[in-house]
């Protein structure tokens, strides 16, 4: 097997004491949330987004007021988009149906879907406001039939952001704060003097809001221990290193700690697409993030066949794969582990 990388990401003991930094700090902060409560989340809001208000909770006029802001065109797109969401997702609880069986005379055995009676969804929205995970957390819940959805947001540039708050509003939360980090989701796994714990917690975020997630797991559900958005591109020389490079950079830009890899059997379009990828950093408006990711946790693999790539594909087993190849279908067929 030959297997050959242009760029690797920086070892795995770097990695290993970063995470352990991380863990340290977040178990430190919870127990903190968890004995002050409010005083606790106003002080670690005020730290980390330099945002301080009464209630952190937004009222029904600031939701009214700060929708206002949205564009019509924004607006019509939140929609648009949002409609999509919960269409499918009608479609996938259709297809959760409840059984029961006798299986022998008196013995009654069954399975029944029940929604969860509160989720606490994070959307992230520190560096990027991220709509897309308003609809997937929030909406999905409403059509789930949940009593009491709360979902917590950042600050952007000092205020809410317009747009995710108008995507929160319209799928459906019941209450709306302007929270990040491991404050909001410790705020809403434990409670506050001000905020019912929730049952579950969903939505994506920073390696800090993934490790509250994992240490609170058992305090209350999860939806899944979501690191950083992890992206593969699997590529041949079907295509080209712009599409590869701006796809790599896509997911790179989500954070400090991204992991990007390329995946291919060409050594021309590596090495283009590595040189489209410094291209690209110059002109980037997210080229701090996306570059520092890039250098510390960007690889480029190269591999002599189809097979040797599903082979490291299924090792790696990245979160979001994403193939441009001859074979697509192949590999749809063959991967397993994404």
């Amino acid at each position: 097997m030959t297997i050959e990388y242009l760029k690797r990401s920086k070892p795995a003991a770097e990695i290993a004491e970063d995470d352990a930094k991380v863990r340290d700090a977040v178990a430190a902060t919870l127990a903190d949330i968890e004995a002050r409560g409010d005083t606790a989340v106003r002080e670690l809001a005020n730290k980390f987004d330099g945002y301080d208000r009464e209630s952190y909770r937004l009222s029904q006029e600031e939701i009214d007021a700060i929708i206002a802001k949205v564009s019509d065109r924004d607006m019509a797109d939140l929609k648009f988009a949002q409609e999509q969401v919960v269409n499918f997702a009608k479609a996938q609880r259709a297809s959760m149906t409840d059984i029961e069986v006798e299986t022998l005379p008196g013995v009654i055995l069954g399975h029944k879907n029940i929604p969860v009676q509160s989720v606490g969804c994070y959307v992230p929205g520190g560096k990027f406001p991220m709509v897309a995970s308003a609809h997937m957390s929030v909406a999905t819940a409403k059509v789930a039939g949940v009593p009491r959805i709360i979902a917590c947001t950042p600050p952007f540039k000092g205020e809410p952001n317009p747009a995710v708050i108008a995507a929160m509003h319209l799928g459906g939360a019941d209450e709306i704060y302007v929270l990040g980090g491991i404050q909001a989701v410790g705020a809403m796994a434990l409670g506050t003097e001000t905020i019912d714990p929730v049952h579950l917690l969903v939505g994506p975020g920073n390696a800090f809001v993934a490790e509250a997630k994992r240490q609170l797991f058992g305090r209350v559900g999860i939806d899944l221990f979501a690191g950083p958005p992890e992206t593969m591109v699997i590529a041949d020389d079907t295509v080209d290193a712009e599409l590869c490079a701006t796809d790599l950079l896509g997911q790179a830009e989500h954070g400090y700690n991204s992991p990007a890899v390329l995946l291919t059997n060409s050594r021309k379009l590596a090495e283009a697409t590595m040189r489209e990828v410094d291209r690209l950093l110059t002109i980037l408006p997210t080229a701090e993030t996306a570059g520092k990711s890039w250098e510390d946790y960007g690889e480029v693999i190269l591999c002599d066949t189809y097979n040797e790539m599903l082979e490291v594909a299924d090792d790696i087993a990245s979160e979001h794969v994403q193939v441009m190849t001859e074979r697509d279908d192949w590999f749809l067929e063959n991967m397993t582990c994404y």
